[in-house]
């Protein structure tokens, strides 16, 4: 398989956001377009990384209809690391 095929990039995306009183943030849905709006299930994990796609920010590793996926915080701008 060519790394054409597995390769990615950082899509910046809107996302519900609920803030919680202990100053967390808490991701609730993720928006890629009016018909794309995935509800996130249950947070796994929050921890400060360095994303594949470049750059260092806070990653949410989500569940989304029972398949795990990672969403990025970084400079107060929201991506997931895409197919390109």
């Amino acid at each position: 398989m060519s790394n054409t095929m597995n390769k990615r990039e950082k899509r910046y995306v809107t996302v519900d956001v609920r803030f919680e009183p202990d100053g967390h943030l808490r991701p609730l849905a993720i928006l890629f377009s009016p018909e794309h709006i995935y509800q996130i299930d249950a947070i796994k994990d929050v921890s400060r990384r360095a994303a594949e796609v470049g750059g260092v920010g806070d990653r949410y590793l989500c569940v989304i209809s029972g398949q795990e996926k990672k969403l990025w915080f970084e400079k107060g701008r929201w991506f997931v690391e895409a197919k390109v």
